[in-house]
């Protein structure tokens, strides 16, 4: 008997079908891996599972029980751990990861009433060790990158004994080698009988774990591939479609420079480098998590500096202190972390999609201080033409939409005015093949710009670029010419 058996489980919201009689199984001691597009219904399947949202009708056995938690905590406590994408939920500001990790056991009656810090330190660390995870226990959870907090979040969640442990894109934000280490560990606890859902739209990741492979499409399992998988085929059934893959055309930088950088460092003890991106081009830079890259686009778009530089903009100095400069001089910017930095709260104005276009534009739009929705709802219908973004229009909840479909919107805030130098970090993070290819698209459709593009993913950098850098130790070499394989021997060498 399986470990867990959804059948026929559907759900809707108002007139779009997310799930539609859904059906799949999971045994204890298998990791299978969960592909869809973005919009297939994954999300609300694992919210179902986890207890976030309920089912409109079918039924769920966990155990050859009926299982139908109202709660995280009543799944948590039935054997289902979610660790999801987004780890804004998981620490807060002023929680050492010490006490990130020991948070839900804080409540627990067996604990006693008075905690030292040792021995919160001590158990914080046999969670570590069990897990595999080398993090400072006494930083603040706030100060983590978005790696760390993702390795607490799971971390934390392997430490709960559960029967089924659902990852949703957990090597998101992690370097290849933290993606190894995860995955030696997952095979671990695969072989001692833990059943996983693996949720991911990187192709090398399931084909690094997973024993089976389901494709959901249209709010259904479409397809069931056992391992060796076909992940060409797989692909195609996700998008139903075929989608090439492949380097686009070089285009011949011509002309002045829009961004060009002269002996610039990224800290005082790294080498320096220079860096020019034209008119039309599209630069993508590429290396290991924490090399430099997003150190180099804040400086660039003015929230952080660098240590020496000479920098320029269309030939006029450019040195901005504040990111409002930066925009005011025709630098736009979509930051790694889109929930936390692009994207506003749920039930908080301004989480429309309307309005997360709009955001950084009001003082133009509306510069007497009256708003009017006109301006608002014709970029945001333009942009949901042009981007093919699922939406049910331009006041759609941000929250409502997957996580391709959100980064089509952040991309879409930055074409609604014109720009000299684009600058985007991870811009395919948690984005399914056929959402990156969409916007691959709109990202080199413009040539009245210079993009500039920070990814951890050599196949990202080879998929959407003219030119590829390599950044190593905060310093910018040129990537050699072939393929991903190669461009990541060159990294990792």
């Amino acid at each position: 008997m399986p470990l867990l058996h959804v059948d026929a489980l559907s759900r809707s919201f108002q007139s779009t079908r997310a799930l539609a009689s859904a059906t799949l199984t999971i045994d204890a001691g298998e990791i299978v891996a969960l592909m869809g597009a973005n919009g297939a219904g994954k999300s609300t399947l694992v919210k179902i599972l986890s207890g976030v949202l309920p089912a409109d009708s079918g039924t769920i056995t966990l155990k050859q029980q009926p299982y139908a938690p109202k709660t995280p905590a009543e799944a948590a406590a039935a054997g289902v751990v979610t660790v999801h994408q987004s780890t804004d939920l998981v620490g807060a500001p002023g929680l050492t990861v010490a006490d990130t990790l020991l948070l839900t056991r804080f409540t627990e009656r067996s604990q006693p009433f008075f905690v030292s810090r040792s021995a919160i330190r001590r158990q914080a660390q046999a969670i570590l060790d069990a897990a595999g995870f080398d993090l400072p226990l006494d930083r603040d959870f706030a100060d983590l990158s978005a790696a760390d907090r993702q390795l607490v979040a799971i971390a934390r969640a392997l430490a709960n004994k559960a029967d089924l442990l659902i990852l949703d894109e957990p090597t998101a934000s992690l370097s290849i080698e933290e993606s190894r280490r995860l995955f030696d560990i997952l095979k671990r606890l695969r072989d001692g009988g833990l059943a996983i859902l693996y949720i991911s739209h990187r192709t090398a990741d399931l084909e690094a774990i997973a024993d089976r492979v389901l494709v959901l499409r249209g709010g259904v399992v479409a397809w069931a591939f056992q391992r060796p998988v076909d992940f060409a085929a797989a692909i195609e059934t996700m998008i139903g479609r075929k989608l090439q893959s492949a380097r686009p055309d070089a285009r011949i930088a011509n002309g002045a420079p829009v961004l060009e950088m002269r002996g610039a460092r990224l800290r005082p003890d790294a080498a320096a480098f220079d860096l020019a991106v034209h008119e039309g081009e599209v630069v993508a830079i590429t290396g290991v998590l924490g090399a430099g890259k997003s150190r180099l686009l804040s400086a660039i778009f003015g929230a952080g500096h660098l240590a020496d530089e000479e920098m320029f903009l269309d030939g006029r100095p450019h040195h901005p202190k504040t990111p409002a400069e930066a925009i005011a001089a025709g630098v736009a910017m979509a930051a790694e972390d889109r929930h936390r930095s692009s994207l506003m709260p749920a039930n908080w104005p301004g989480s429309s999609v309307a309005a997360t276009i709009s955001l950084p534009h009001l003082a133009k739009w509306y510069p007497h201080g009256f708003l009017f929705g006109g301006r608002e709802r014709r970029e945001a219908e333009k942009a949901i033409t042009r981007l093919r973004i699922k939406a049910s229009g331009p006041q759609a909840p941000i929250a409502s939409l997957s996580g391709g479909n959100q980064q089509k919107v952040v991309l879409a805030r930055w074409e609604a005015e014109p720009s000299r130098l684009l600058l985007l970090d991870e811009p395919f993070q948690g984005v399914d093949v056929g959402a990156r290819h969409d916007i691959i698209q709109a990202i080199r459709s413009r040539s009245d710009r210079a993009t500039l593009i920070a990814t951890s993913d050599p196949e990202e950098a080879f998929e959407v670029a003219d030119r590829i850098l390599v950044i190593d130790h905060h310093s910018l070499v040129a990537a050699p010419q072939g393929t991903p394989t190669d461009i990541s021997r060159e990294i990792h060498a």
